[in-house]
């Protein structure tokens, strides 16, 4: 390059001088030098890399074989080989198939089983429903009935009214009216004029409290209808003798001097039964 240089130098008049061994020469020697130096220096750092790749690819293989080796080992230690891997991992894939199909199954059964119960219970819904208006039904029947029953009863107390009736009693007071059966007195109870209190005697007992007196039966001619009884009251002894069935038996009793009356209207052999009505204004025995 420096000739081409010297030859298209331009003439300036004057013949150059022939060199020998100048300048030129030497800085072409020196670049000389530093190419071969830089080509050898190249040389030697391909080499170095190319024998550290080398060093590398050998390592790293040496590497794979260990750890290929040891995982070998491990496998051989834990009686694992790719074979029984593979094996183990179709193992198991069936073992999930098969618990898939049966969660499918179940999960089927679970819907029938549902879908049964929905049935039965839409069934027995409607069973209740059914029984419940056949139940309302009935009921609206019974009250139907009830309503009847009630205004035969009503028929029966005005019909049992009219045939109650007051009569003079044995001290010769109006008395009030008489019940001739236990259907009459019940009908007195609840028109509640007076109190009434129900007994029983036997011919030959002790006095019996009923009320706040107490009665004696001590003589009974049932086919005559005739009794006599003694009255317990205010400490003393009233005897009724020979007194008729229906027929009112009064005596005064209390502080007061309320007006009792006492009423038999059944008898057979030994015994008689009937009642004995208070005013409202006497006291009402506590054991009554």
């Amino acid at each position: 390059m420096f000739e081409e240089d010297l030859e298209a130098a331009p003439d300036s008049g004057h013949q150059a001088a022939p060199v020998h061994g100048g300048p030129s020469n030497t800085l072409r020697n020196v670049l000389l030098a530093i190419a071969a130096v830089y080509v050898i220096a190249s040389l030697y750092f391909i080499i170095d890399l190319h024998n550290r790749v080398g060093t590398l690819e050998t390592a790293q293989k040496a590497t794979e074989e260990s750890a290929a080796t040891h995982n070998a080992a491990i496998m051989k230690r834990l009686g694992m080989t790719e074979d029984s891997l593979k094996q183990q991992n179709e193992e198991l894939e069936s073992k999930l198939t098969e618990t898939q199909r049966e969660a499918a199954n179940r999960a089927s059964q679970l819907a029938a089983a549902q879908k049964q119960s929905e049935q039965r219970l839409r069934t027995e819904s409607t069973q209740q429903i059914n029984a419940v208006a056949s139940e309302v039904g009935g009921v609206k029947t019974d009250l139907t009935g009830a309503k009847g029953d009630i205004a035969t009863t009503r028929s029966d107390l005005e019909a049992t009214k009219l045939k109650l009736d007051k009569t003079i009693g044995d001290l010769g007071v109006q008395s009030g009216l008489i019940a001739h059966t236990k259907d009459e007195l019940e009908y007195l109870k609840h028109k509640g004029d007076r109190n009434y209190y129900e007994f029983t005697l036997k011919k030959g007992d002790k006095p019996k409290p009923v009320s706040t007196v107490s009665l004696q039966l001590k003589k009974l001619d049932a086919k005559k209808g005739k009794f006599t009884m003694n009255v317990l009251a205010d400490d003393r002894t009233i005897e009724k003798k020979d007194r008729n069935m229906m027929e009112p038996i009064q005596f005064y009793t209390g502080r007061d001097r309320n007006l009792y009356e006492l009423v038999v209207f059944s008898a057979d052999k030994n015994s008689v039964s009937g009642y004995v009505s208070a005013p409202k204004t006497a006291p009402v025995p506590v054991s009554n």
